[in-house]
């Protein structure tokens, strides 16, 4: 079967058949208008803290993000940002043994993959790959060409891309088919898997979305990136490969709180009941 295919590729990564991966959002970097007194100490401090939370709650995988510098650049993000954001990503993956991601908002997919690469992360989150997307940065358009010569000019390879289709936050310049853009996204683009949110953070997946997005491309990992929480995540994971987690890990629900290991134990349980 093709999502035979789909699944080994998940596994080999995070050694599981459908993962769990978490989110360690970041406090306000250098440079951003949330930047606070404390300095980057207090912003590794619970970096450290959320990734350590999640890895003993089970979670099989991470990905590091800049949320706290909204407003955020819809690319070339400066230079204090990436270097913030490496120093970041490297502490991680020193607290934790599970695989790590970064994404780096809004959609400075050169840089999350060189501090990939720097670092030791395994795989990037890019929000807006092949299709121009109308966001509230304005018009973001498609990153692929560019982004696969940059991977290949590092010897990068290696390093994953998860690529989403119609990204939340967003609305296409050109709407078709979302198999049409899933599909465009992985024959074209390239893409190593793709992801499927709801319209905004923390908003649920439609469950017909990631049938259709699965159907195009059944021999490509399709993960759910929005949404998920205990209740709803056999039932989600029933109809794709894996699944991204965040604000329903945190405390009370609250996207910029810190995770709340509770939170992540009753989850992946319940997945781990039937996966």
């Amino acid at each position: 079967m093709k999502t035979v295919k789909a699944q080994n590729t998940l596994k080999e990564l995070f050694k599981v058949k459908k993962p769990l991966v978490g989110m360690v959002h970041l406090l306000p970097l250098p440079g951003s208008p949330g930047f606070g007194d404390r300095g980057l100490a207090r912003i590794l401090e619970r970096a450290a803290q959320d990734a350590k939370a999640l890895e003993a709650g089970g979670i099989d995988g991470l990905i590091v993000e800049n949320l706290g510098d909204a407003p955020y650049f819809k690319a070339n993000v400066p230079p204090e940002t990436v270097s913030a954001m490496a120093v970041a990503v490297r502490s991680v993956i020193d607290e934790v043994g599970v695989p790590v991601g970064v994404n780096v908002l809004r959609n400075d997919a050169k840089a999350a993959l060189a501090v990939a690469c720097a670092c030791g992360g395994k795989f990037i989150r890019v929000n807006v790959f092949t299709d121009a997307m109308m966001t509230d940065q304005g018009i973001i358009e498609a990153c692929a060409p560019e982004l696969l010569r940059y991977r290949r000019r590092l010897r990068a390879e290696e390093i994953k891309i998860f690529a989403d289709v119609y990204v939340k936050h967003a609305a296409s310049l050109v709407p078709r088919p979302l198999e049409e853009m899933a599909a465009d996204a992985v024959h074209r683009g390239m893409a190593d898997a793709l992801i499927v949110t709801g319209p905004r953070t923390g908003a649920k997946v439609e469950l017909e979305d990631l049938v259709k997005v699965k159907g195009a491309v059944p021999d490509t990992p399709v993960l759910a990136g929005s949404g998920i929480d205990k209740t709803n995540a056999v039932e989600t994971l029933e109809r794709c490969d894996g699944a991204i987690v965040g604000t329903s890990l945190k405390v009370d629900g609250i996207t910029t709180n810190p995770v709340d290991r509770r939170r992540v134990t009753d989850l992946v349980q319940n997945v781990r009941r039937v996966w």
